[in-house]
């Protein structure tokens, strides 16, 4: 267990990752389709989806993007999904309720390896301890 614990902060930054990526995706399907960005909550969605995606993806203001996104997908369970069934499965939501969920886990752990935030994080303590 000592192996996988030494590379959590990479098998994190991977999730995070692919979690973007997959969401920024998402957002440039919606925008390919046509969805107008003044239509709502499709043309924000598509907007979070895109900018907050890219935001995670490459790990900049991560648990702030993450905060925004997961409650956009909440959002979309609650008020597109749910009212079509009880369960996720019933009413297509499974999707929504992953984004939602993967993105709070985010929120928690921050970017991890690999990121924007752990660079200036660097630069912060290394300029503070040569001051």
């Amino acid at each position: 267990m000592e192996f996988l614990e030494q590379r959590r902060e990479h098998a994190l930054a991977l999730f995070r990752i692919v979690l973007g990526l997959f969401f920024v995706i998402h957002g440039v399907q919606k925008i390919s389709k046509g969805t107008e960005l003044l239509s709502w909550p499709a043309g924000p969605m598509s907007l979070i989806e895109l900018i907050g995606g890219g935001l995670i993806l490459i790990g900049l203001w991560t648990r702030w993007a993450a905060l925004l996104t997961s409650g956009a997908m909440a959002y979309a369970y609650f008020v597109v999904h749910q009212p079509k069934g009880l369960l996720p499965i019933e009413n297509g939501g499974e999707l929504a309720a992953v984004y939602s969920w993967a993105f709070l886990l985010l929120v928690f752990t921050g970017a991890g390896a690999w990121s924007i935030d752990q660079l200036r994080t660097k630069s912060q303590k290394k300029a503070l301890a040569t001051a």
